[in-house]
């Protein structure tokens, strides 16, 4: 029963290392995206795939060091990547992020 639980912690390890490695890559390819995009949607799509990936990181290190509190941070760059994600849709739209009608 041990030497099952040894090899199921290892192959965890394993598999959060190669994962962690996976989304470092994911990440570089995303900053050539935002530096080299042709256009500004494809820049905004770059900016909210790396806070996707930033909540898998953050997960990802959640599970390695076994703790719940790292959850709560996971929480908030799913929030903050979503109203960044609003303004920028807002701004490639529109032009301008907050409108202000002076009549």
């Amino acid at each position: 029963m041990n030497e099952a639980l040894a090899l199921s912690e290892k192959l965890i390890d394993y598999a959060i290392i190669f994962s962690s490695i996976a989304i470092g890559v994911s990440l570089l390819l995303l900053l050539y995206r935002i530096f080299k995009g042709p256009t500004n949607p494809d820049r905004a799509v770059g900016l909210d795939t790396i806070g996707i990936n930033l909540m898998a990181l953050t997960g990802l290190i959640a599970i390695y060091l076994s703790t719940p509190y790292l959850n709560d941070i996971a929480l908030l760059i799913g929030i903050l990547g979503f109203l960044g994600t609003l303004a920028t849709a807002k701004y490639v739209e529109k032009g301008v992020i907050i409108d202000r009608d002076m009549d």
